[in-house]
């Protein structure tokens, strides 16, 4: 086989690459995760880092759609009494029905964490809460730690990101599937200059 020939077949292999990563973003793009509708579910679990996801869990707790609701990914330096202030949330209601996670410092560990929390009050069904770029992945990661037998409702807060958001997340979510479909389930994500991160997390 000579040169031209393998530069040929390089150059339509990385345009056949190229095509299915679009037709894969089309499609991550087209069937993201929306707001779910009025559903009873056993507990909440809430992942924090975004705008409108404790709202509309802490609304969901209190329409009576569900028990027990769990905050994953809270700072251990955040008391109970500190978010009821900041969310207007009943004393009573925080005391009987939210708790609060704090040792998720990423999706992953969400995971896990929501697990442990389902495991420990026997849970059936959860309605899982987060943005709707967010939801694909964290999805993802909860599979690999539950049973098939508890029911996941999905809850996307709408977030109206830019393409520059979707793109990481996407990438991300490329990722974990590609670690755990080889065997890593624990494989970082590929480092990048600062630079690039700044880039894509621009508003």
């Amino acid at each position: 086989m000579n040169a031209k020939a393998i530069l040929v077949g390089s150059f339509c292999f990385l345009i056949s690459v190229f095509l299915l990563w679009i037709g894969g973003f089309w499609l991550f793009l087209s069937f993201h995760a929306h707001p779910a509708t009025q559903k009873m579910t056993d507990g909440i679990v809430v992942l924090t880092g975004g705008a409108g996801r404790i709202d509309r869990g802490l609304m969901m707790l209190e329409r009576h759609q569900a028990k027990r609701m769990l905050v994953s990914g809270v700072n251990r330096q955040v008391k109970a009494e500190e978010l009821a202030a900041l969310y207007n949330i009943p004393s009573n209601l925080i005391e009987c029905c939210v708790d609060l996670g704090t040792q998720a410092v990423d999706t992953s560990s969400n995971a896990k964490e929501t697990a442990e929390w389902i495991t420990l009050h026997r849970y059936h069904s959860v309605r899982l809460i987060t943005t709707d770029w967010h939801m694909a992945r964290a999805r993802f990661e909860l599979s690999l730690v539950i049973g098939k037998n508890i029911q996941v409702v999905e809850d996307a807060i709408p977030s109206h990101a830019g393409w520059r958001v979707w793109i990481l997340e996407y990438c991300k979510y490329l990722w974990r599937r590609f670690s755990v479909a080889i065997g890593f389930n624990s494989m970082a994500y590929p480092s990048a200059p600062a630079s690039i991160w700044r880039y894509f997390h621009q508003k």
